[in-house]
């Protein structure tokens, strides 16, 4: 009787209870899955050139957001920026290089808007000064010397060019940068700008970002790093500026000495985003 009654428990504890449900072979997920490629047929049946044409839009929002937010390429028109960049040449921005808390340093190429301040459109220069530095020209070696340092350009000058023909002796606002062309002998920088409005300083809110690398042509294509010519410079500190030169800087908006010399200097300047035609019309110094 034992026996039997064992048995008989074994028997109803093997059938499945009234409360187990077979699993359902198509899950709320599955049927997720389901439903979203059920919409995505839809619109690509929908859509002229069906799959293709879809992918081919989400690939261009894809390249408009990238262009917008984080890379974007502009192309060199003139040749103020020679020997690294040349006319024809496409660069790369880096829009998020001075985005969260970076600023521009010293020998950093940075394309700007200069609409208001160079002239219509977009320009790329080599920063020499930012905000608070005393930039001379020139020593008795005919260097640039920015708070008290000489600065070695030779490395991307021009060859022939000598770092300045028009003498100055600014201090640099806070907020702001002073910047070059490499030709100096056929660029309109922040020299030719002294005696503007803005007295030819860039404010960090107009620089678009850092020129990080030469994409075409391929046979020039490199990365554009950081010279070591700056290096050296110190911090600008306070109160510095007419003892180095035994001259008083010139403020930003004020006179140039002497006034206009570099308006001579005339050529396309801007720089042209995307891969079209240069913008014409001069940048007169």
């Amino acid at each position: 009787m034992d026996t039997e009654a064992q048995h008989t428990e074994r028997d109803r504890s093997s059938r499945p209870s009234d409360s187990e449900q077979p699993s359902d072979p198509d899950g709320p997920e599955e049927r997720s899955r389901s439903a979203l490629a059920g919409r995505a047929g839809r619109i690509t049946d929908w859509v002229p050139g069906g799959r293709i044409t879809v992918t081919l839009l989400v690939l261009l929002l894809f390249l408009l957001l990238l262009s917008t937010f984080v890379l974007q390429p502009f192309q060199i028109p003139s040749g103020s920026m020679e020997r690294g960049l040349r006319i024809g040449d496409r660069v790369l921005v880096n829009k998020l290089a001075y985005r969260f808390d970076g600023r521009p340093q010293r020998g950093d190429i940075v394309v700007f808007d200069g609409t208001g301040l160079f002239g219509d459109g977009d320009y790329i220069k080599r920063v020499v000064g930012v905000g608070g530095d005393h930039v001379v020209c020139c020593d008795e070696e005919g260097r640039i010397r920015v708070n008290g340092q000489s600065v070695d350009e030779s490395a991307f000058l021009y060859p022939g060019d000598r770092p300045s023909t028009v003498p100055f002796d600014v201090v640099v606002p806070d907020g702001t940068l002073f910047v070059l062309g490499d030709h100096r002998a056929d660029s309109s920088d922040s020299r030719d700008h002294l005696g503007s409005p803005g007295g030819g300083m860039v404010p960090l809110d107009e620089v678009i970002g850092r020129a990080d690398w030469i994409v075409w042509p391929f046979d020039h294509a490199t990365h554009l790093d950081r010279p070591d010519a700056y290096a050296r410079v110190p911090d600008a500190e306070s109160g510095a500026g007419a003892a180095e030169s035994g001259a008083e800087p010139t403020p930003a908006g004020a006179e140039p000495t002497p006034a206009g010399a570099g308006a001579a200097r005339t050529g396309t300047e801007a720089a042209r985003a995307g891969t079209g035609a240069a913008r014409t019309g001069d940048a007169d110094g």
